[in-house]
């Protein structure tokens, strides 16, 4: 188990975490979503020793990673891909950490068979690497000691549709046996298909945290019809809010109630789905919405 209380980290006047707390539980996988700054990978980087807070703590299986004895049979760890010696293959690299945690050799080879990484390119340098490759070796190394914990920042980045799809296969079968996955990621439909439990940061705080079902619980449904301002007219006599949301409107309502609104009006639906089809999205638009580099766009331009 990961369990983060009271986290908190300044750089000069800037907060880069600001008093969060939640806990990751063995056999699940959580999804750590927050935009560019929000705070996951500093918070990452207490969990794994590399940055000291300023207060609160960091514990995996209720110890500070630098007091795990041989750490990386106990929780493996990923922040930067590109972080590998370049000068080395892939091969020596694994090879230095299976010494260094006290493995066999033979773990090396049964690594690369685990991340797809054939022969021939574990005899090159990582520096003639692609992304998704370092990605694919650095989830390798993070896996070596077979430890119970894994903590990994955007490990898809660089990962083909086919990559990503292997990954997402891998960590779930790890949460299934009883593991416990911290995963940072940008690609929102990527942690809403694997994630059990997501928590979303903005501005160093934690804005919401729990299953998906509660996150998106009573988040309403979206419509687009024909005629929209119909629509919208139809929804308001009927006491249900709606408001413009790319091309059709929000509604918080569930589809069923909408959809029969609509038949009584006698109007045409071009669309019509809960919220949980495309809320992760939305929900995070909107619950970091002061932290983000760009405006939300809508129908009418740029909010």
């Amino acid at each position: 188990m990961i369990t983060v209380e009271h986290l908190s980290k300044t750089y000069g006047a800037f907060r880069a975490v600001d008093d969060v707390s939640f806990t990751c539980k063995p056999g699940t996988v959580t999804g750590f979503l927050g935009p560019n700054g929000a705070g996951k990978s500093t918070s990452m980087r207490i969990m794994a020793g590399l940055t000291i807070p300023d207060s609160g703590t960091a514990t995996i299986g209720g110890v500070r990673y630098r007091d795990i004895p041989n750490p990386g049979t106990q929780v493996g760890v990923l922040l930067d891909a590109s972080a590998q010696h370049a000068g080395r293959t892939g091969r020596e690299i694994l090879t230095l950490s299976a010494l260094t945690m006290g493995l066999p050799k033979s773990r090396v080879d049964e690594m690369l068979n685990l991340v797809s990484l054939s022969d021939s390119e574990a005899k090159r340098r990582v520096k003639n690497y692609s992304l998704g490759m370092r990605q694919r070796l650095g989830i390798a190394n993070a896996l070596m000691g077979d430890p119970k914990i894994l903590i990994l920042d955007e490990p898809a980045n660089g990962l083909d549709p086919a990559g990503i799809h292997w990954m997402r296969s891998l960590l779930r079968a790890y949460a299934n046996q009883g593991g416990t996955v911290l995963l940072s990621s940008h690609l929102l439909h990527e942690i809403e298909i694997i994630a059990d439990e997501i928590i979303v940061i903005g501005n160093g705080k934690i804005v919401a945290q729990g299953t998906k079902a509660e996150l998106l619980q009573g988040a309403g449904a979206f419509v687009k019809a024909a005629d929209n301002a119909a629509l919208a007219g139809a929804l308001a006599q009927a006491g249900l809010t709606a408001s413009p949301s790319d091309g059709g409107l929000s509604v918080d309502a569930e589809p069923a109630q909408i959809g029969q609104v609509a038949a009584a009006a006698g109007l045409a639906l071009v669309e019509l789905r809960g919220a949980d089809s495309a809320g992760l999205e939305e929900m995070f638009l909107q619950l970091t919405a002061t932290t983000q580099r760009e405006g939300v766009v809508t129908t009418g331009g740029v909010a």
